[in-house]
């Protein structure tokens, strides 16, 4: 049984790591904002981003880069320009994992920290 629980506890470990890492700039968790807001037809384009956040346009760039890398933005060339948006999928996704992260469970009987000082306290008598 506790293999099993530290199996669920490490399931999707990886991917929740990478949302937040990604997530935990505070110019990539604005551009996300932002994007959230926009519908397909809204997208911005780099020169758009950088002027609501106040960053240059090479910043903004880069920052997007990684958001493109994980899937959660998509680009589409309308033009000259490549417009920006959230990959709806991906956000769901991304939000069933953080909200994983988050779930409390109760603790079966025998992983409790009370369970496993007792059995070492009964080891040392």
């Amino acid at each position: 049984m506790l293999i099993e629980s530290q199996k669920k506890l490490l399931e999707n470990t990886n991917e929740q790591v990478t949302i937040f890492s990604v997530l935990a700039d505070p110019t990539r968790l604005k551009l996300v904002k932002l994007l959230c807001c926009q519908r397909d037809p809204d997208a911005l384009c780099v020169n758009a981003l950088a002027g609501l956040l106040g960053v240059t346009q090479s910043a903004v760039s880069q920052h997007l880069r990684v958001l493109r890398a994980i899937g959660l933005v998509k680009g589409e060339r309308r033009g000259y320009h490549i417009h920006y948006f959230i990959n709806q999928d991906v956000l769901e996704k991304c939000r069933k994992l953080t909200s994983a992260a988050f779930s409390i469970e109760e603790p079966a009987e025998q992983n409790t920290c009370q369970n496993c000082n007792e059995g070492r306290k009964q080891n040392v008598s």
